[in-house]
């Protein structure tokens, strides 16, 4: 833990199972049990309000619903969180606050639809905030960091090598012999893998000034600001970028590191706050 834990909601504990397995034909002829990856709808209701439904895997449902609330700014710490339930027979989590969310109505009006696998929201304008966002400055990242990093994800256990059809994200930290994942967090859409450890960094009170975040999606303008909101310095992605990434990126100072494999990437962003050794 590095951060103070402020009080915690009152938490379900109603995870999916995350793969299902089906028969399938081969080139052979041959019918072969086959995991593919759940999915299921999750209506996110906040005070017996309906706010949206999110498509996912279902692995930590109470964490995705708080951190898309923490995303969208909803909501601006877990205190004012009193309790997070889901009940799969109704497909639904409820979330009970103790004193609305911020400026509700505000911000569910004014939503941009934002592209990627499961169809992200940035609601209330975040685009003409993000000159408000601070991330934490003399960090830096080493070249063999980032090495152990991609090490450590290529051999960490997941459901896309059961399964595939599903985008990762993982919280890691720099140490003295190279890089360990704090958490990882799968789902359908790449997304509800970034709100997911969002929600679960506040439940466990880390902060994200010393941290790394990986993913195997797009590096595009809403994964670069929903990095920057939880003060994470520096983004790596397995993937390419988009144009308003890259320029977000710039404007906050988020070091990126895109089409990170093996030993081979590219520094878009950050040069300055990258160390190769």
């Amino acid at each position: 833990m590095d951060a103070h834990l402020p009080l915690r909601p009152v938490l379900s504990r109603a995870s999916r199972p995350l793969t299902v397995e089906i028969p399938a034909v081969d080139e052979h002829g041959t019918t072969v049990p086959t995991p593919i990856a759940g999915e299921h709808p999750l209506t996110l209701y906040v005070d017996k309000r309906e706010i949206v439904t999110l498509m996912t895997l279902g692995a930590a449902p109470e964490a995705l619903a708080i951190g898309w609330l923490r995303n969208q700014r909803l909501v601006k710490s877990l205190d004012e969180i009193a309790a997070v339930q889901v009940d799969w027979e109704v497909d639904a989590v409820a979330v009970t606050t103790r004193g609305g969310l911020h400026e509700a109505d505000e911000k569910l009006g004014s939503r941009t639809v934002t592209t990627g696998c499961g169809q992200g929201t940035v609601f209330g304008g975040l685009m003409d905030e993000i000159d408000q966002v601070r991330l934490p400055h003399g960090r830096h990242l080493k070249q063999s960091t980032l090495y152990a990093l991609m090490e450590a994800v290529r051999h960490h256990e997941s459901i896309y090598k059961q399964a595939g059809a599903v985008h990762g994200c993982a919280l890691a930290r720099a140490t003295p012999d190279g890089c360990k994942i704090l958490m990882f967090f799968e789902d359908v859409g790449r997304h509800n893998a970034v709100d997911a450890i969002a929600g679960q960094m506040w439940l466990d009170g880390v902060g994200g000034a010393d941290k790394i975040f990986y993913t195997t999606g797009r590096l595009t303008s809403e994964m670069v600001i929903k990095t920057a909101q939880m003060g994470i310095p520096f983004l790596v992605s397995r993937s390419g970028l988009t144009h308003m990434g890259w320029q977000i990126a710039q404007k906050i100072g988020l070091t990126m590191i895109g089409r990170a494999q093996g030993r081979h990437y590219l520094l878009f962003t950050g040069a300055d706050r990258f160390e190769r050794d």
